[in-house]
């Protein structure tokens, strides 16, 4: 097993702390973002690691992983960073944003889920979004599963609880048979055409996952309660999280 960082960001909404380093440098409590998932992995026995760089490149040096750089980074996304790292898709690989850290039980749960596609949902998003913002549904976004749990739909905005059941976390799980279909799709994806009102290289992973379901692909949602945070606004690091060290 494998894991890709996606690491490519400025973390505009970050700045000042973001002037001089990526998003994934920033430090919670005593330790940056990167060194928290880099710990959890290495702890769960995953060395062959893999950080998709950009926005000031220079500074992220770590002698015990493999790095790609998105030479975009400022015109592209999450998607883009991901086939930057094509070389390295292999049979079985965990993909995680570079701008959030959990605890390991989260990674575990991940791990043993046995569908293709396995995406980590938080069903606590809500307490967690309302230490972050006044407003969670500003910035929530849908998620709606089956009775089986598969994601039927995600990443649309809303205005209504209703179609969150849980919240995406941007750190999912790939094998072999979806590496498959996740390169055939990105290849034939019209170049052209705009995912959820975004240009194909600024295009979500939540919209190209969604393209994925609408293939009649079935993702998984891995259920999590466990504590986990995305970093995206200096309120963020205030957050106390005692199980993650």
């Amino acid at each position: 097993m494998k894991v890709i960082i996606l690491a490519a960001g400025e973390g505009k909404r970050l700045r000042p702390l973001t002037n001089n380093i990526p998003k994934a440098l920033i430090k919670y409590k005593s330790k940056s973002l990167i060194d928290y998932q880099l710990s959890v992995f290495k702890n769960l026995g995953i060395d062959d690691i893999i950080i998709v760089k950009g926005y000031k490149a220079d500074t992220f040096n770590r002698s015990d992983v493999k790095f790609v750089i998105n030479e975009n980074y400022e015109s592209t996304n999450m998607v883009y960073s991901l086939f930057c790292a094509n070389q390295y898709f292999s049979n079985d690989m965990i993909i995680s944003y570079g701008d959030i850290i959990f605890e390991s039980s989260i990674v575990e749960t991940l791990i043993k889920s046995k569908d293709n596609f396995s995406v980590t949902v938080s069903m606590n998003w809500l307490d967690l979004w309302k230490q972050r913002m006044k407003d969670p549904l500003s910035d929530a976004e849908s998620l709606i599963m089956d009775s089986d749990g598969y994601i039927t739909e995600l990443g649309k905005k809303v205005n209504s609880y209703s179609k969150i059941q849980a919240q995406y976390m941007g750190l999912f799980r790939i094998r072999n048979d979806a590496v498959n279909v996740v390169n055939s799709l990105y290849k034939t994806l019209d170049r052209n055409s705009l995912y959820d009102g975004r240009e194909f290289d600024k295009m979500h992973m939540t919209s190209f996952i969604q393209q994925i379901i609408n293939q009649h692909y079935p993702v998984k949602g891995i259920k999590i309660t466990g504590q986990w945070l995305e970093i995206d606004r200096p309120d963020d690091l205030t957050i106390e999280l005692n199980k993650i060290q």
